[in-house]
């Protein structure tokens, strides 16, 4: 497949060079034809024509990190996902278009892998955390929680990631990351439906915190000593 790829960075210099007041002018794209372009024609072959705004693809791996921690709870959803990327890293094509390699966290989306795991933390932080009820029966607590851990970690990883690997301001960022946001929150709410009857099916699959002792909230000594002494009395 011949590909036109205008995040090489002699096209992106190229762009930069034509930027003014923040927009792109029109230019002729014929000085910014390869090799491999020019063959893909001649074979007849298909070719992608792609421009910054897809330099990081729409994918439903948010649909499968959320779920992650939504459903696993924190650690566990941490850890499963960063068994994912690894599993990406060594060269297993589970990535966006297939792809996999280390040069995958060197290209654009760089920012929106690594905030991956730690959104996956943060949704089973906040999940853990709610009435034990409320996570087997109120999606909209889950959809809440899944919201905030993507627009806190990865959202903002990624558009730092845009920025520092196509060369834009933070606003130029900002604006191509605003073409997820439909697909995300249809996607979290997924997350939500999805973690709601997990936990409906499964209600002692995430892990228990570890609660106070009724004794220590009433103000008793709960220690393992004052246990022998209260069953030697009785």
């Amino acid at each position: 497949m011949g590909t036109f790829d205008v995040g090489h960075p002699d096209v992106m210099d190229f762009s930069r060079a034509k930027r003014e007041a923040g927009r792109l002018r029109q230019f002729n794209l014929s000085l910014l034809i390869t090799d491999e372009f020019m063959h893909a024609v001649r074979e007849n072959q298909e070719w992608q024509l792609a421009f910054p705004i897809g330099a990081v693809p729409v994918t439903l791996q948010t649909f499968a990190v959320l779920p992650a921690g939504a459903v696993l709870g924190a650690n566990r959803g941490f850890l499963a996902v960063l068994l994912y990327l690894a599993i990406g890293a060594i060269g297993l094509p589970v990535f966006a278009g297939g792809s996999a390699g280390l040069a995958v966290f060197a290209g654009p989306s760089v920012g929106y892998l690594i905030g991956m795991p730690l959104a996956a933390w943060l949704t089973g932080f906040i999940v853990e955390r709610l009435p034990r009820r409320s996570v087997a029966t109120n999606g909209l607590l889950i959809f809440a929680a899944a919201l905030v851990a993507n627009f806190v970690l990865v959202y903002t990883l990624g558009i730092a990631g845009l920025a520092w690997r196509l060369g834009l301001t933070l606003g130029e960022a900002f604006i191509i990351n605003l073409a997820f946001i439909p697909a995300d929150l249809a996607k979290i709410a997924l997350t939500a439906v999805v973690a709601t009857a997990v936990h409906r099916a499964f209600p002692d699959l995430l892990p228990r915190r570890r609660a106070r002792s009724t004794d220590s909230l009433d103000g008793h000594d709960s220690t393992p000593a004052a246990n022998e002494r209260v069953a030697t009395d009785h």
